[in-house]
Formats: C-alpha cells, structure tokens, sequence
C-alpha cells in the first residue's frame, strides 16, 4: 500500500491544461498522485514539482492512452509504487489536428480520435476497475470512484469536428455503462462535462471565445479556468456527491443553459 497511507488517484493527460487543474485539487485534497502523460519526465518536471509543494507523493509514468499495452505498463508501474488506486481520472483527450467540415473530414482523424479519447479510456478503466474491485474484495471499506473528464461537445453539435463530438458522446455513454456495472462493487463513476477552459489547447481561439463570451454566450461572463474543472472533480473523488453515480456535472457557466 502506499507508503504514506494517503488515498492514490491516476490522472491521465495531468501534467498541463485541465489535468494538471484537476492534479493540483486532488493534491491539496490530501491524495498521492499519478501522473500520466506521453512527454519525457523531463519535460514535465516543472509541474511536477509544483504538485509536490501540496504534500503528494507524485509518480509520473509516461504512456500512450490509446495504448492498451502501455495500460498494462502503465497501471503495473502504479501497482509497485503505491500498492494502491483509489481514483481514476480520465483526463487525457486531443482536439483534431485540421476542424474539417464533415463532408470532406478524413478517417484518419476520426480514427484518432476516437482511439484517444474514447477508446483509450474505456479500456484503461476497464483495466483500472479489475483492480479496484479486487482491492474492495480485500477490504470492505476500500471507497473508489472513476471521474471521466468529458465536453459540452458530447451533446453540442460543432459540424467542424465531427470527431470529437462523437469522442466525447461516447464517453458520456461508457460513463453511464461503468456506473451501471460497477455499482454492485461500491465504485461511483461520474462525468464532468467542461464548457470553454482556458488552455493551451483553446489558446488558438481565444479572440473568438473572448467576443463571443462579452456577447453572452455564457452566463458566468468569463473563461473556465482548469481549477473550476479541478475543483469538481476532487469533490467526487472526495467522497462528498452521494446517491449520485452515473451522474453528469456541467462546469460551463451556463453555456449549455437552454435560453428563450
């Protein structure tokens, strides 16, 4: 077990952006940390670093999601270290290379992205959820949660990347599925359903967010920030949303508030 007898979450995709956002909530929360990304450690150290600040415990394992070897690898190096997982987070997701109309998209990018954001996960909490249930097993007061990290874009169509929207709709729909199946297991599995967040990888459109938010598109007027994703997600890890799993947290400032 870990050596500090804390509680361990993996975070996939936690060493920048959202992730990291999650990473350092669940680090002044009092977890342990795993940190999975596909950059050399070296390249991460800074982040690293700064999560050690809080008191974690942090082991960075670099791997690829859309990997189910690396999962193996991945979840076995987790094994050593802590003897332990309390929480997964699945974080890790891409955005496409190229927004293409969806009558002249390639299947590459699909592809792509669906084995990313979608299938990676699926299979990696399949592989995590074995683990856990086998700890549950060994102590009846094991309490364990999955939170997906999913997209408005699971239920709001953008006809310029396809793509993504069907990723992210697939894990609202895995997220209800591990719910359901785990439930006898006592493992609460969520979905948190981030609107526009200020990262590197909405930096390209920030002067339309920018006008568009000023022009009411939310109703909380300003960027998300990876902390009000982080914030959400340590409550569920925490324990503290009851008689609630399978269920949906939005954290768009009101995006997706239907309006007349």
């Amino acid at each position: 077990m870990s050596g500090s007898g804390k509680r361990v979450a993996l975070v996939t995709g936690g060493s920048r952006g959202i992730g990291l956002g999650i990473a350092h909530e669940l680090a002044a929360s009092g977890f342990d940390l795993a940190i999975n990304g596909r950059r050399p450690e070296s390249d991460v150290s800074a982040a690293l670093d700064e999560l050690r600040t809080a008191g974690a415990d942090v082991f960075y394992a670099a791997a690829d999601i859309a990997s189910l070897a690396d999962h193996q690898r991945l979840v076995g190096a987790i094994r050593e270290r802590f003897g332990r997982l309390d929480v997964l987070v699945n974080n890790a997701g891409i955005a496409p290379d190229v927004r293409a109309d969806m009558l002249e998209a390639a299947a590459d990018s699909f592809d792509k992205l669906v084995s990313v954001n979608l299938r990676g996960p699926y299979f990696l909490t399949q592989r995590v959820a074995n683990w856990m249930i086998e700890q549950r097993r060994a102590d009846a007061a094991f309490r364990a949660a999955i939170v997906n990290v999913s997209s408005i874009s699971a239920t709001v169509a953008s006809v310029n990347r396809g793509d993504y929207c069907i990723s992210k709709a697939g894990v609202a729909m895995a997220t209800q599925l591990w719910a359901a199946r785990l439930a006898e297991f006592g493992i609460n599995v969520f979905e948190v359903r981030p609107g526009i967040i200020r990262t590197d990888m909405t930096a390209g459109v920030t002067d339309k967010y920018d006008q568009l938010i000023a022009e009411g598109l939310t109703l909380e007027p300003r960027w998300g920030e990876p902390a009000d994703v982080g914030k959400a997600v340590a409550m569920l890890a925490r324990g503290e949303l009851s008689y609630a799993t399978g269920g949906v947290l939005v954290v768009d400032g009101g995006l997706t508030l239907p309006r007349l």
